[in-house]
């Protein structure tokens, strides 16, 4: 099988995310789940190519062009056909903690991912130390798992759907938010999974973090 991981370069990339470094460890994480793994960071171009390329698991980690980049209205229409015509096929998705900001020439995002990062609304405490919360009972990904310590940001208040249910969340000011979810979409019942987290590699030196992510992908790919 063959997955394929968009990283952030060029208009994608921001002056806070080392997306290099978190590509590489989810490439190694999806290859040692097996699969074979391009890295690519030539963003516009390979999301445009999906409505005929047919990875087998597509990886979006990147920015928001929107905020950080040139808005390229032509190059966005044909990453939004592309997106949809991977997801069309049945072809499933996952996505990589500040992609939620991103893709906002897609009208369909939204509805895509389960939920996005909202400006002047979202937010996240400092990088740090941070305790975040398994619900076990909840989906087989993060059955028998529990609570785990990672360094990172903690995603909060985004607009997420009321239909999603967390695998994982964060306490912040008496409330839980939100940071991992399954999600499908379209008549094909594509399967999407979001993880919030993942700012950097330390995110992925967490070993529960890791292994939901490869429950994830197998549930992705199964």
């Amino acid at each position: 099988m063959r997955a394929l991981i968009l990283s952030g370069a060029g208009r994608y990339a921001d002056p806070w995310h080392p997306f290099p470094e978190t590509s590489s460890r989810l490439a190694a994480l999806l290859h040692g789940q097996g699969l074979d793994v391009e890295v690519s960071e030539d963003v516009d171009a390979r999301m445009a190519a999906l409505t005929d390329d047919d990875p087998d698991l597509l990886v979006l980690n990147f920015g928001d062009p929107a905020h950080t980049g040139t808005p390229d209205p032509e190059a966005e229409a044909r990453g939004r056909a592309g997106l949809l015509a991977h997801l069309a096929r049945g072809r499933p998705l996952l996505v990589s903690h500040v992609t939620s900001t991103s893709l906002r020439g897609i009208p369909e995002w939204e509805a895509v991912l389960g939920g996005v990062w909202v400006r002047d609304t979202t937010f996240h405490p400092d990088y740090g130390p941070a305790t975040i919360l398994v619900h076990p009972e909840r989906d087989a990904i993060v059955a028998g798992l529990d609570d785990f310590a990672v360094t990172d940001e903690r995603y909060t208040d985004l607009r997420v759907d009321p239909a999603v249910v967390a695998l994982a969340s964060h306490a912040h000011d008496g409330r839980e938010h939100p940071l991992m979810w399954t999600r499908r979409y379209g008549p094909a019942q594509a399967k999407v999974f979001y993880d919030a987290l993942g700012h950097d590699a330390a995110s992925y030196d967490a070993p529960t973090h890791r292994q939901i992510l490869e429950r994830a992908v197998r549930w992705l790919t199964d």
